[in-house]
C-alpha cells in the first residue's frame, strides 16, 4: 500500500511538473486547436468519399504542426484524438503519433511524426513518409523518416544495450482487400536522425509465414486476427504462429490464419532471439485430464468424492429444501356469484 501510495505522488508530481511548463496562454491555444483537430481526426477515418479523407487528413497535419510548435507543446497529451496513436517510451526521449487513411479497399496509407522533447520547449519533427509502394522488399529494409515502412503503432519497448538505446514497435497495418499485417519494428537514433530496422533479430528456424530481416512482417488473411504483443511478465515478445487455412496456398500470405501456437522474442545483448516455442507444456498419453463428476451413471452421489472436495454435507443437504405449506394459512376468496 506505502509503495502504491508513493507510486501514484509520483505520477502526480509528474503531472504537475508537466503542466507547469505550459503557460496558460499556450495551454489556452493548444486546447482550441485541439478542437478542430479531434474533428478532422474522426474525418480522416469516417469521410465519405476519398476526397473528404484526403482533404481531412491535408487539414488535419497543417494544424497538427501549428499546434506542436507551441512551446512546450511536448507536454501537452492530446487526449481527445482517439484516432491517433501517441506513445512515448519510457524514458520520455519523443513521442511518436501515427494514424493510417483508407484511400480505397486496395491502398491504406499511413502518416505520422516524430517529436522530439528538447530543452527549451522547441519543437524538433521529424515527418514519417510512407514509401511502402515503392519498397521491393520491406521485411529487409533499413531505412529513415523518409523511406518509412508505415504502420499505426500501437506498443513500445525501450531496451539497451553497450550504453545504446533501442525502441522497439509493435504495429498494424490495414494492407488491402485480403489481408492485413502486424508487424515489430526497431527504431534506433543516429546522429539525433530516426532508423527504422536493422539487424536486431536472431532466428532459430524460419517460418514460411513470417518474413525474416530487419523487422517482423505477419502478414495473415484479412479476418484473422493472430495476436502480437508484448509480455512484461516474461518480458518477451509473444505472437501467433501462422499457417495457410484449410486448402490454402502457402505461397499466398493472404490465406495464412492463426494455429494458436506461439512463438516469442526475448532481448539479449542488443538482439531479438526468436524462441520457437513459447508454451511448452504437453501431457503424456493416458494423463490427460478427465471429468470426475461427483455422481455415478446411476445418478447417486459418490460421498466419498463430497470428502475429497471438502464437502461435509450429505445427498439430502444438496438437495433444495420443500416449502411445506399448511392448508389452513391459505385464505381463499369465496365468489359470492
Amino acid at each position: 500500500m506505502i509503495k502504491t501510495v508513493i507510486l501514484l505522488s509520483f505520477l502526480f508530481l509528474g503531472n504537475a511538473i508537466s503542466a507547469q511548463k505550459l503557460s496558460s496562454t499556450d495551454l489556452k491555444a493548444l486546447r482550441k486547436k485541439e478542437d478542430s483537430l479531434k474533428t478532422l481526426s474522426l474525418n480522416i477515418i469516417q469521410g465519405r468519399t476519398a476526397g473528404d479523407r484526403f482533404l481531412a487528413d491535408s487539414q488535419f497535419t497543417k494544424i497538427f504542426v501549428r499546434a506542436l510548435k507551441i512551446k512546450n507543446s511536448f507536454y501537452y497529451p492530446f487526449d481527445s484524438l482517439i484516432t491517433i496513436s501517441k506513445l512515448s517510451p519510457p524514458d520520455s526521449a519523443f513521442k511518436i503519433f501515427t494514424w493510417q487513411m483508407v484511400i480505397n479497399d486496395n491502398v491504406v496509407r499511413q502518416h505520422g511524426a516524430i517529436q522530439m522533447r528538447t530543452a527549451d520547449g522547441s519543437l524538433k519533427l521529424f515527418p514519417l513518409i510512407d514509401k511502402s509502394d515503392v519498397i521491393s522488399n520491406m521485411a529487409d529494409t533499413i531505412g529513415n523518416n523518409f523511406g518509412w515502412v508505415g504502420a499505426v503503432y500501437y506498443k513500445i519497448i525501450e531496451t539497451q544495450a553497450s550504453g545504446r538505446k533501442y525502441y522497439t514497435l509493435l504495429g498494424y497495418d490495414e494492407n488491402n482487400i485480403r489481408s492485413n499485417k502486424k508487424l515489430v519494428e526497431v527504431l534506433t537514433f543516429d546522429n539525433g536522425q530516426p532508423i527504422f530496422g536493422g539487424d536486431y533479430f536472431t532466428y532459430t528456424q524460419t517460418n514460411p509465414a513470417e518474413q525474416f530481416g530487419k523487422r517482423l512482417i505477419l502478414e495473415f488473411k484479412k479476418r484473422a486476427s493472430p495476436r502480437l504483443v508484448y509480455d512484461s511478465d516474461q518480458n518477451m515478445i509473444i505472437f501467433e504462429h501462422l499457417v495457410p487455412e484449410e486448402g490454402g496456398d502457402a505461397k499466398k500470405r493472404y490465406t495464412y490464419v492463426g494455429d494458436g501456437d506461439y512463438e516469442g522474442l526475448k532481448w539479449k545483448d542488443g538482439k531479438w532471439i526468436h524462441i520457437n516455442k513459447v508454451f511448452t507444456l504437453t501431457t503424456k498419453e493416458g494423463e490427460e485430464p478427465v471429468p470426475n463428476p461427483i455422481r455415478d451413471a446411476n445418478g447417486n452421489i459418490d460421498q466419498t468424492k463430497l470428502k475429497d472436495k471438502g464437502f461435509a454435507g450429505t445427498e439430502d443437504e444438496e438437495k433444495p429444501a420443500k416449502i411445506k405449506v399448511t392448508p389452513s394459512k391459505i385464505k381463499v376468496k369465496k365468489n359470492n356469484n
